[in-house]
């Protein structure tokens, strides 16, 4: 089978992980794939992969308010002249990172 594969020019690749998360759009869910079984495959020049393993759902907005504090999202606001809602979701987007939240909302001005 895999002689075949090479054939047509089909090559894969396991990759080892402990868990993927996909983040869908809106940024309030995750989808968590615990013990995945990952799979790189290479076919006439486009790369895609295959992921099975222990399927499950979180909320990810719990997550991303851990990575700031108030202090934080003062610091943004201040920094940025923005709301503390808007430095909230600047900060949610960068993981936390301060200074690329202040930079990014410069950067929409």
């Amino acid at each position: 089978m895999e002689a075949a594969m090479r054939k047509l020019g089909v090559q894969q690749q396991q990759i080892d992980a402990e868990e993927v998360v996909i983040k869908l759009k809106g940024g309030d869910k995750e989808i968590v794939i615990a013990n995945p079984s990952i799979a790189k495959v290479s076919m006439m020049g486009q790369e895609s992969f295959q992921v099975t393993g222990d399927y499950s759902e979180r909320a990810a907005r719990q997550k991303q308010q851990q990575l700031f504090s108030e202090e934080d999202v003062k610091t943004v606001s201040g920094q940025a002249g923005v709301s503390e809602a808007e430095a909230k979701a600047a900060l949610a987007r960068v993981d936390g990172d301060l200074a690329a939240a202040i930079l990014f909302l410069n950067e929409k001005r």
